[in-house]
């Protein structure tokens, strides 16, 4: 059987957070026999399941679920802050190609919108109030040709011909 996870960071995230007295091997063992009904004690002999429902409770256990919603509502509560001041300064935000267009340049953002980190969206913010308090976004001048010069023609009289 192939090795399906390779990285036990999850793992151990959560289960370094656990008060516990004693061998800690002994510990993470007594874990993964219960996880995987006592078909091994090794993290890399887990199955995918078995181990998304191990780390699932240890989250639970240590209170890492919690602090990880916590983020997850405090990204959508700043990216709902700046739809909102985006749509105020009139960017079309049911479109999510211009408000990409719109985040990607260099003076607001730089990158796509869902890149855009908690941090970031604090800073954005702040950025699309102070457009709105100078006046806005202003619309942008679409080029027309440059004028051309009036060419004008000019009879010029120079006698009664044939005269030299």
């Amino acid at each position: 059987m192939a090795q399906e996870i390779t990285n036990f960071g999850r793992f151990y995230t959560s289960f370094n957070k656990l008060p516990y007295e004693g061998d800690r091997e002994e510990f993470k063992k007594s874990i993964v026999l219960q996880y995987t009904w006592n078909r091994t004690d090794s993290l890399r002999e887990m199955t995918r399941k078995e181990y998304e429902t191990c780390c699932a409770m240890l989250e639970k256990l240590s209170g890492q679920d919690e602090w990880r919603q916590k983020l997850r509502d405090e990204l959508r509560r700043q990216r709902s802050v700046c739809l909102k001041l985006m749509q105020k300064l009139g960017v079309d935000t049911s479109d999510w190609a211009r408000v990409n267009d719109f985040c990607r340049h260099p003076r607001i953002a730089g990158k796509p919108f869902a890149r855009i980190t908690t941090e970031e969206l604090e800073q954005l913010a702040v950025k699309l109030r102070s457009i709105q308090r100078k006046g806005g976004l202003k619309p942008k001048k679409i080029s027309e040709p440059a004028p051309r010069p009036e060419v004008g023609c000019m009879l010029l009289n120079f006698g009664q011909g044939g005269e030299a």
